[in-house]
């Protein structure tokens, strides 16, 4: 059976700020570091056998305090970077509306197509679960990204909440359909 652990890194100052990242290389911020230390703790619980990450410094902050802890060298992949915001990235909703008005969805502002996402991210899940058959596999993204991913892959499954910063959600291979059995969990934040 193939599992995959799927996390969204940790927060930045751009997250607090409520600014559109995209492809823009924002760290963590500090908060976002000591997630990342207590989601390894979270992990170290569990056997991996290898973790990919975005190559977006956020991503790999987070992914590499994973790989550290479980002792896995960390694989970098172009494909699981978030969703390009073109014009949008570093502006928040009320900078959008002051710049473009309030219907600025509907512009054209370069932003890059959920079906580009889902096409990058599926040739990466297409590849990952054949290499890894049968193996537990981490991937460490971005919000838009992973949503976008698991309304195809696991399409019968009701995704109403947010990603929250450092939250795990797990797929499970079953023949050939996925099954969702954790979805945006954060309790190695809460500690319950």
């Amino acid at each position: 059976m193939t599992e995959i652990g799927i996390i969204r890194h940790g927060v930045t100052h751009w997250n607090k700020e409520r600014r559109a990242q995209g492809s823009s290389d924002i760290p963590l911020d500090q908060e976002g570091l000591m997630q990342a230390k207590q989601l390894a703790e979270r992990m170290s619980e569990q056997a991996w056998d290898i973790i990919y990450s975005s190559d977006l410094l956020r991503a790999q902050q987070t992914a590499k305090a994973i790989g550290d802890k479980l002792g896995l060298p960390l694989q970098l992949d172009s494909r699981l970077r978030e969703l390009g915001g073109g014009l949008i990235e570093g502006t928040t909703e009320e900078e959008r509306i002051a710049r473009w008005g309030p219907e600025w969805r509907k512009l054209d502002l370069e932003m890059e197509s959920p079906d580009s996402v889902i096409a990058r991210g599926m040739l990466f899940m297409d590849e990952i679960t054949v290499r890894h058959a049968g193996q537990k596999i981490l991937i460490v993204s971005h919000g838009a990204f992973i949503r976008h991913m698991l309304r195809v892959v696991v399409p019968h499954f009701n995704f109403g909440e947010s990603l929250k910063n450092t939250s795990v959600t797990s797929l499970v291979r079953v023949d050939e359909n996925w099954d969702c059995s954790l979805y945006n969990c954060t309790k190695h934040l809460t500690g319950s």
